[in-house]
C-alpha cells in the first residue's frame, strides 16, 4: 500500500532529493534513507491529521506535533540514534521547503534531538590484524581466492579504506600505483597512499587471478568466483571464519580494519587532521570519535600543537 502522501509533497521531496545529489553529492544509499524517513513522516502526519499534509499544514506544526511523531517512532521500536537521524533528514526538508513556500519552519528546526551515547569503535590490536590478513590469506581452497581475500583487508587495514571504496576499484588501478584516488561517501575525492605491503598484496593476487583484470581498466578490480565483482558479503565471511579461528570478538569486521588503521596511525603520533584527509571524514570530531581518542592523549595533543598552550601562556 503506498503512503498517503500527496502528489505536491511526493513532488517536492522528489525534488529535494534531486538537489541533494547535484549541490551536495549526497550517496544514492544516504538520499534513499532519506527519503524513506521523511516519507515516513509525511505519512505519520496524515494519519495524525486524517488527510495528507500540505506544505501549508507543515507551516503550522508545533512543538506538540513534532512530540507526537517522535513518540509514535519511538512506540515502533526505533532507537535513540535512528530517531535521531530521521529528525536531522526531516529538519532537511523542511528548511528546503520553508525557503520554497515562504513559512516559518522554527517550531519543526528547534526540536531537540534525542541523546544517545555514541558507540565507539572497537579495533583490533596491531597483532591482530596482522594475524587476521595472514589468516584469511591462507584459509581459501583456490589460491587466487586466498591472494585476493588478503589483498582486500590488507587495502581496508594498510590504506584506510571502507569495503565499499575497496571494491569500487577497476581494473585502471592495476598494477597499484603509489597513491590511490579514491572518492568516498558523498563522491568526496582523497588521495591515499599505498603501503608496500598493500602493492604486494594485490600484485600477488592480480598475478594468480584467472581473469584479466588489466586488460578490462572499466571492469572491477577485484573478481568473484564467476568473474563477477566481488561480493563484499564475501570478504565479511571470510573475515568471519578467520576470526573464529583467531578467537577474536564479533567486532572483527572489515570495518573494523578501518577503524584499526586509524587507531594505529594515532598511536604512533599521527596527526589528526591528516587521519582525518586519510579517512576521508568532513568533521574533525568524526575522527574523533572513529579512533577512540581518549581525554588524556586529546589534551596533549593540544599542549603540543596549540600556540599559547606551547609557549607556556
Amino acid at each position: 500500500m503506498s503512503l498517503p502522501i500527496s502528489p505536491a509533497m511526493r513532488e517536492a521531496l522528489s525534488c529535494w532529493l534531486d538537489q541533494l545529489a547535484a549541490l551536495g553529492g549526497a550517496a544514492q544509499n544516504t538520499r534513499a534513507a532519506y527519503g524513506r524517513d521523511v516519507a515516513g513522516f509525511l505519512a505519520f502526519l496524515a494519519g495524525h491529521e486524517g488527510e495528507a499534509a500540505g506544505a501549508a499544514r507543515i507551516g503550522r506544526l508545533t512543538h506538540r506535533d513534532m512530540r507526537a511523531w517522535m513518540a509514535h517512532e519511538r512506540g515502533r521500536g526505533s532507537s535513540a540514534r535512528s530517531l535521531a537521524r530521521r529528525l536531522s533528514a526531516v529538519k532537511g526538508f523542511v528548511r528546503w521547503l520553508a525557503e520554497r513556500e515562504g513559512f516559518d519552519p522554527t517550531a519543526i528546526l528547534s526540536t531537540r534531538s534525542p541523546k544517545y551515547r555514541r558507540r565507539l569503535p572497537r579495533p583490533l590490536s596491531e597483532t591482530a590484524a596482522r594475524e587476521m590478513i595472514a589468516t584469511v590469506g591462507d584459509q581459501a581452497r583456490e589460491a587466487w581466492i586466498a591472494a585476493r581475500d588478503a589483498a582486500v583487508v590488507t587495502l581496508l587495514y594498510g590504506c584506510g579504506l571502507r569495503i565499499s571504496e575497496a571494491l569500487s576499484l577497476t581494473g585502471a588501478a592495476a598494477p597499484l600505483p603509489e597513491t590511490l584516488r579514491i572518492r568516498g561517501k558523498g563522491g568526496k575525492e582523497r588521495l591515499v597512499p599505498t603501503l608496500p605491503a598493500a602493492r604486494r598484496a594485490v600484485a600477488d593476487y592480480l598475478r594468480l587471478c584467472p581473469y584479466p583484470v588489466a586488460e578490462e581498466p572499466a571492469s572491477p578490480l577485484f573478481r568473484g568466483a564467476r568473474g563477477g565483482a566481488l561480493n563484499p558479503r564475501l570478504v565479511a565471511r571470510a573475515m568471519e571464519q578467520a576470526r573464529l579461528g583467531l578467537g577474536l570478538p564479533a567486532t572483527a569486521t572489515p570495518h573494523a580494519m578501518r577503524h584499526s588503521f586509524a587507531t594505529h596511525l594515532l598511536a604512533a603520533g599521527g596527526d589528526l587532521r591528516a587521519i582525518q584527509e586519510l579517512l576521508g571524514h568532513a568533521s574533525l570530531s568524526t575522527t574523533q570519535a572513529y579512533t577512540a581518542v581518549d581525554g588524556a592523549r586529546l589534551m596533549e595533543i593540544y599542549d603540543r600543537a596549540h600556540p599559547r598552550a606551547a609557549k607556556g601562556s
